[in-house]
C-alpha cells in the first residue's frame, strides 16, 4: 500500500497499512536478532511514538546489532557513539573548523560530529562524563544541536538508543533522573535461553552481517506516526492511566499504601505522555483502531521502570520497580472508579 495513499484511509485501511509496515518491520529485524521479542517490539514501537530508549544488557546480547538492523529495516543513516571516560562534548555534536581557500582566506566551516544521523546508538552512556552525556540531551528532547551559539535541525525521523552496562560499575557515571526521564523507554535485554544461544551461535557461523533488508523509509515512519496520532483515547482508559502514573507518588489520593513504604521517588508527567503515546502504536499493531487497557498495563513497565526510584526498605526487600510496577496495576485496576464493564480487560490477553 503505497504510503501516499493514506491521507484518505479509512480507519480500516489505516489499521491495515500502520500493521502491514509493522510487520514486515519486525520481520526483517527478526532476521538478526533470536529472540529478545519484547526488545524488538519495544524499540519498534518508542521509533514509530518519536521517543529515545535506554536499553540496560550485559555485553553480547545484541544491542548493537538491534540497532544496525534497525536502521536497515526502515533504510535511514546511522551512527554509533562508544561513550567513553574522555569523550568530549565536540566528539558528539561536531564543530567549527578553519579552512584556508586557495587565496589564503580562512573561514569557518562546521564539521558536524556523529550525532547528525537519523539512529544513533549512544553505547555505554554511562561511561562517559555528565558533561559529555548531556550534549545528547538538547539533540533527544528539541532535535535540535547548537554549536558556537548557532542551532542546527536535526534530520527527522531522529531517534537515540542508549546502552548501558548493569554489571559494571567502576569508571561510570550514573545518568542523572533528569536525563534517564528523556527516554521514553527503558528495555531490559536479557540473557538468551539455551535453545537461543544455539540459535546464535548458528547464525553467526554462516554471516556475522545483518542481513534485514529495507521496507520502509523515512517517509513510511513519519506517516505511521501521524496514523498513530488520530488513534483516539476513550476518558476512562485515560483516567486510569492518570491514576497509575500518580499512583507513584505516595503524596496522593489514588496511591495505595505500600507506595509510601517502597518508592522514593515517582514518575513525571512525561510518563503519562509516553504510556498514552505509546499506547496509539501498540493498539494499531496489533490490528486495533483503539487503545485497551492490556496497552496501557504492557506498557507501564518499559515506560516506568526507570521514572520509579525504590526506597532502601525496598532494595532490602529485594524487591524490583517491575515488582512495584505489577503491584501498582493490580492496586488501580480494583478502583471504583473503573466500570465494571471493563474489569474483564485486565485478565485477556491479546
Amino acid at each position: 500500500m503505497d504510503v501516499k495513499e493514506t491521507e484518505n484511509m479509512t480507519e480500516e485501511q489505516k489499521v491495515e497499512f500502520f500493521s502491514q509496515s509493522a510487520g514486515k518491520i519486525l520481520s526483517e529485524i527478526k532476521k538478526d536478532i533470536v529472540g529478545q521479542e519484547d526488545v524488538v517490539e519495544g524499540t519498534v514501537i518508542a521509533l514509530v511514538a518519536g521517543g529515545n530508549v535506554l536499553l540496560e544488557g550485559v555485553p553480547g546480547v545484541g544491542k548493537t546489532r538491534l540497532v544496525r538492523s534497525l536502521g536497515r529495516a526502515f533504510s535511514l543513516p546511522f551512527s554509533r557513539i562508544q561513550f567513553t571516560p574522555d569523550l568530549m562534548p565536540a566528539d558528539v555534536t561536531g564543530t567549527n573548523v578553519i579552512e584556508k581557500d586557495d587565496n589564503g582566506k580562512t573561514s569557518l566551516r562546521f564539521q558536524p560530529g556523529p550525532i547528525f544521523s537519523q539512529i544513533v546508538l549512544a553505547d555505554e552512556i554511562n561511561r562517559a562524563t555528565p558533561k559529555t552525556q548531556s550534549a545528547l540531551l538538547e539533540a533527544m528532547q528539541e532535535h535540535t544541536v547548537t554549536v558556537g551559539g548557532d542551532s542546527k535541525k536535526l534530520d527527522e525521523p531522529f531517534f537515540v538508543l542508549a546502552t548501558q552496562n548493569p554489571i559494571e560499575q567502576d569508571g561510570t557515571y550514573p545518568l542523572p533522573e533528569a536525563q534517564v526521564d528523556r527516554f521514553m523507554f527503558k528495555l531490559l535485554m536479557g540473557f538468551p535461553s539455551i535453545d537461543e544461544l544455539k540459535a546464535i551461535v548458528d547464525m553467526t557461523q554462516i554471516t556475522m552481517d545483518e542481513t534485514a533488508e529495507a521496507v520502509a523509509d523515512a517517509d513510511t515512519l513519519l506517516k505511521m506516526r501521524e496514523v498513530a496520532k488520530g488513534i483516539p483515547v476513550i476518558d476512562d482508559i485515560k483516567s486510569y492511566t492518570m491514576n497509575l502514573v500518580a499512583a507513584t507518588h505516595a503524596s496522593t489520593e489514588v496511591a495505595p499504601s505500600f507506595v509510601s513504604k517502597y518508592v522514593r521517588l515517582g514518575a513525571s508527567p512525561r510518563a503519562a505522555q509516553a504510556l498514552i503515546t505509546t499506547a496509539k502504536v501498540r493498539a494499531l499493531m496489533k490490528g486495533r483502531y483503539n487503545v485497551s487497557y492490556n496497552d496501557i498495563n504492557a506498557l507501564a513497565y518499559p515506560v516506568l521502570r526507570h521514572r520509579i526510584k525504590l526506597s532502601f526498605q525496598a532494595i532490602t526487600e529485594k524487591l524490583t520497580t517491575d515488582d512495584i510496577i505489577g503491584m501498582l496495576i493490580t492496586e488501580i485496576s480494583k478502583k471504583k472508579s473503573i466500570p465494571e464493564r471493563i474489569k474483564d480487560a485486565f485478565t485477556k490477553k491479546d
